[in-house]
């Protein structure tokens, strides 16, 4: 077929997705001689990244006409780099959406159709220049590696041809249009058409060239495909390795497997190679071999040399559960859009330093959601042992929704059972699946996300089993399990890890992953732990991918010229769907957002548990013994390093062992008596390609206390000598109690502790105080919250922390009790919006400075699930250092507290606020002994919890209310305070999902009276 004129009938035809367009082949690339491929750099490829010449315009009819002849002049037309997005470029918008297409309530379009009022289109032309002309028989190819989500391609006025499926390459032949000299490359590139109804994936919405441009010559006779297969004995001991080749031209194909030798062709044309002793492929021991491949023509002379890297490995179904190399996998994985600074436009460089990140973070497994990604992810997933699951580029999620929400007929789903729909989704699966299909690191492949089901979906699955021995996976029959062969896996989405144990009491057919859970927008990932102790129980539940990678975010300027990370609606979009697309355990520049931390430990492939005198290693590698990293454990008494020793372990892998203790405790005599934490860290032995020697792989800790004997001091209490009794003064409005370096003021007027100086106290010098002290049940809701409508149902602590009336029923508006050593002053609120509840705020003085708060919460009737309860305490802004004796250094929360380690930490104040793309709730800390708000002199304020005790802490630039009103961190006000939040407990972040499920109850704040206690004093 040769379609010249494109137009709205063939945009908007579901049937017409190809015109002219190469069969879809191996990802490999050939070199003219062994040196160019040692080099990587082909002579027969030529990259036409750069300046391109650009016409833009809002929809198909304000295109310019003619614009294809070499005659028509385009040096007017703007300059645009490819590759890139037109919307990061001035043209048309950024938008982001989910679920619902991005024309939804503008245009009323049938799926299929396409916008006529709103269809950005972009005219791009660029020259090339061909030294001389083609040699008989060689042919020049275009390849557009991601062109969304149309494009119309001709060269020197001559149309060639036609593409749709914006995530996977289109190659067209240009060699009988082109010349010597130079030659004119022009293309059309349509933002809808009939394909976007299948890529309604969660992301923002973009088009153009967004990935690499080539020009490639093919000689005569030419490698245009090949297939590598690897079989291996049930012993693993023997493997065959074969070699499938397609060549066009006449000619020969010669194949060596570095070290082991020449693959020998059988009558069937299938070349074979037995390897003895083979080294597997894992993930965590990816080894490639080189595989040399020689392409000769009719007269024996080598035209293309074509390098191959081949995995031995297998991967399957077996036992009924999937494994690798025999054994049983967990899937630690997260799913990655493709998705960086500058949208998805990617480059090696980049994605090589996400894979590095990943595996520091103990993440063994990446989904490509929801879209096959740049060859060279595969090619890097292959080199640092990623489980990949590969991803064809499907979803109509906006054609569907309703049947699950509104009753729907199923029947109106794409692409469903349509018949106009089949060859277009089996095109795109065909597609992956023959440009990937060598990868190693692939073991799963996957026919899309969020279609539903039916018959075309289907026949993808048989496709893929048709031509490959991995696994298929498909989510979508869980919705519509009309056709269950779709998927060998049981694959849900954020399904909780009790209702996963729950179906598999009864449901035993197939393996179950999740392939997607732990929804980890803003601060979330709570619970986590759950899933992965759920896979170490239920053989068949084999792990999951988090959602996911890194924050979907676009870098924009605030009006006071600062860039800020803008999500949708930022760009004056709509529809959008706000900062759902904020989800990442890294931050949108890929950097480690808190999360980390938790990952990190929860997918250490050591466990140790660790007693007062051994620690109990479980190996939870698949092949690696312990033996091969380092094993060091340390001693600290309450942050402070007092020993440190090596010990040399060997535990296989899926075994357990124990070791002594190889460090002696102190018998708390002279003073060594108090708190001690035991680490045991694990650290790799040798430098590898994504970390240095030394860096640690997996820790764990165990907290013992020493106490001192009989008559001696008692463990380190943070309080220290009460001193004198202080002196007490009534005042007609304000009560003071005073000692010899410190002033505290309670007012009648304010009904609450207003002023504390320490040090320095004359001439209102040494004030620590910028706010009134009162109690805090509220926190800045997290996206969580939000999306279960936490602050809706909760509001109520919100009013009680910002709207506390003091209950007088006092001679003095507080009560005042003396002893022999301090004076008490205590407040009772009534809370605003919970009738009846109280709070009274207790504050004992002792004649150091010492203010122990004993804070009683006292709720009435039904009252609505606590944030959190605390106290506010605001300091001067310039107390912006803090250093705290608990769990870090990254924040953490009752449901995410794994990755916490016990010891002092520091930071300053102002990066405790995480960078989530919505600032909400964030910096808090768990396991709190002690923390110090200082400014750059050490002068401030020291929170203690009571002696033996935990608190939680919290230390911001700004009160829960402020954060809260900011859609983003350059709202934020400017500020000169410090807003330390001491707590019994903060609700835990929850995360199995983010727009309904709550923290587990065990995360919850118990209901009822609660009593919180901690105490301050200055420091100096």
């Amino acid at each position: 077929m040769s379609q010249v004129n494109i137009d709205l009938s063939h945009l908007a035809d579901p049937t017409f997705f190809a015109d002219n367009r190469l069969p879809a082949h191996s990802d490999h690339l050939w070199y003219a001689s062994a040196a160019e491929a040692a080099a990587a750099r082909s002579s027969y490829q030529v990259c036409l990244d750069g300046v391109w010449k650009l016409h833009y315009a809002r929809n198909p009819s304000l295109a310019v006409d003619g614009f294809e002849d070499p005659s028509y002049d385009v040096s007017q037309w703007d300059d645009i780099a490819v590759p890139a997005h037109l919307q990061l470029h001035g043209y048309d918008k950024p938008q982001y959406a989910n679920v619902q297409y991005p024309w939804d309530g503008h245009e009323d379009i049938d799926p299929g159709q396409v916008p006529t009022d709103y269809n950005p289109t972009a005219s791009y032309v660029r020259t090339f220049t061909l030294p001389q002309a083609l040699p008989a028989g060689e042919r020049l190819v275009l390849r557009l590696e991601g062109a969304e989500s149309a494009v119309v391609v001709w060269v020197n006025g001559a149309y060639v041809g036609y593409a749709e499926g914006s995530f996977t390459p289109s190659e067209f032949d240009l060699t009988a249009h082109v010349h010597a000299g130079a030659n004119r490359l022009a293309l059309r590139v349509y933002k809808w058409c009939s394909g976007s109804w299948m890529e309604d994936q969660d992301f923002f919405r973009f088009s153009g060239l967004f990935r690499s441009v080539y020009l490639r010559r093919l000689p005569a006779t030419h490698l245009a495909d090949l297939r590598v297969g690897v079989s291996l004995s049930e012993d693993l001991r023997t493997a065959e390795v074969t070699l499938r080749t397609r060549l066009e031209g006449p000619g020969s194909v010669r194949a060596v497997l570095d070290g082991v030798g020449e693959l020998v062709a059988g009558d069937d044309g299938v070349a074979r190679l037995t390897v003895a002793d083979p080294h597997l492929w894992s993930g965590e021991d990816p080894y490639l071999y080189d595989l040399d491949i020689e392409v000769c023509d009719a007269d024996g002379a080598v035209t293309e040399v074509v390098p191959q890297r081949v995995g031995i490995r297998r991967f399957g179904i077996e036992d009924g559960v999937l494994k690798i190399n025999g054994q049983r996998i967990v899937f630690m994985g997260v799913n990655r859009h493709e998705f960086g600074e500058q949208g998805r436009v990617m480059t090696r460089e980049r994605t090589e330093l996400d894979l590095i990140a990943l595996r520091r973070a103990n993440v063994n497994a990446i989904r490509t959601s929801h879209y096959p990604n740049n060859s060279f992810l595969y090619e890097l997933a292959d080199e640092y042992g990623f489980y990949v699951i590969d991803e064809a580029n499907l979803e109509s999620h906006g054609s569907w929704d309703g049947v699950t929400r509104q009753g729907q007929d199923p029947e109106a789903v794409i692409p469903g059972n349509h018949p106009q729909w089949h060859d277009a989704v089996v095109d795109r699966v065909t597609d992956m699946y023959e440009r990937d299909k060598n990868h190693p690191s692939i073991v799963m492949w996957s026919c899309g996300n969020e279609s539903y089901g039916g018959d075309n979906i289907a026949d993808m699955a048989a496709l893929l089993h048709a031509k490959d021995s991995r696994p298929v996976h498909y989510e979508g029959i869980t919705w519509d399990p009309r056709r269950p062969d779709t998927s060998d896996v049981v694959s849900q989405m954020y399904t909780p890890a009790a209702e996963i144990e729950a179906q598999l009491a009864t449901r035993r057919d197939k393996p179950f992953i999740l392939c997607e859970y732990a929804h980890t927008m803003g601060n979330s990932f709570g619970g986590a732990d759950l899933y992965m102790d759920l896979a170490e129980r239920e053989p068949l539940f084999q792990g999951g991918f988090i959602w996911d990678f890194a924050d979907q975010a676009i870098r924009l300027t605030a009006p006071d010229g600062s860039a800020y990370w803008g999500y949708g609606g930022d760009s004056g979009e709509s529809p959008h769907d706000g900062d759902f697309c904020g989800n990442g355990i890294f931050y949108a520049d890929h950097s480690e957002s808190p999360k980390i931390q938790e990952v990190r430990h929860l997918f250490q492939g050591l466990r140790t548990e660790v007693a007062r005198e051994s620690f109990t290693v479980t190996n939870r590698f698949l092949f690696t013994h312990s033996s091969a990293y380092d094993c060091v454990v340390t001693l600290e008494r309450e942050g402070v390093p007092v020993a440190s020793a090596d010990v040399e372990t060997d535990v296989a892998p899926g075994t357990s062992a124990t070791y002594p203790l190889p460090l002696a405790l102190p018998d708390g005599a002279d003073g060594t008596a108090g708190e001690y934490a035991i680490t045991v860290s694990f650290r790799l032995r040798q430098a590898t390609a994504w970390a240095e020697a030394g860096e640690e792989i997996a820790w764990d800790q165990g907290v013992v206390t020493v106490e001192a004997p009989a008559g001696l001091p008692g463990p380190f209490a943070i309080a220290g000598n009460p001193g004198a009794r202080p002196v007490l003064v009534r005042g007609r409005h304000n009560i003071g109690v005073h000692g010899e370096s410190f002033q505290v003021l309670f007012s009648g007027l304010t009904g609450a502790l207003t002023s504390y100086r320490y040090g320095r106290t004359q001439d209102g010098a040494g004030e620590l105080l910028r706010a009134p002290v009162l109690p805090c049940f509220w926190h800045a809701p997290t996206a969580n919250e939000r999306g279960y409508g936490g602050p809706y149902e909760e509001g109520a602590w919100q009013l009680a922390s910002r709207y506390p009336r003091l209950v007088e029923d006092h001679d003095w508006p507080a009560a005042v009790e003396e002893d022999g050593e301090s004076v008490t002053v205590a407040f009772t609120y009534a809370l605003a919006g919970l009738p009846g509840s109280t709070c009274e705020m207790r504050y004992r003085v002792l004649g150091d400075g010492t203010v122990e708060v004993t804070q009683t919460l006292d709720p009435t009737g039904e009252v609505p699930s606590l944030p959190e309860l605390s106290a506010m305490i605001q300091v001067p802004g310039t107390m912006d250092r803090l250093t705290f004796y608990g769990e870090g250094p990254e924040e953490t929360y009752v449901d995410r507290r794994g990755g916490g380690r016990l010891g002092v930490h520091s930071s300053e104040v102002v990066e405790q606020m995480a960078g989530y793309l919505n600032p909400q709730e964030s910096g808090s800390h768990t396991g709190v002994r002690w923390a110090r708000v200082t400014d750059r002199r050490g002068r401030g304020i020291l929170v203690s919890a009571p002696e033996g005790g935990q608190i939680e802490f919290s230390a911001l630039p700004w009160t829960p209310f402020e954060v809260e009103d900011a859609p983003h961190d350059f709202e934020l006000p400017l500020t000169d305070r410090t807003v330390i939040r001491p707590a019994l407990m903060r609700r835990g972040v929850a995360g199995d999902d983010s727009w309904g499920a709550r923290p587990k109850k065990q995360h919850l704040l118990p209901t009822g009276r609660l009593v919180h206690r901690f105490s301050f004093k200055g420091v100096l």
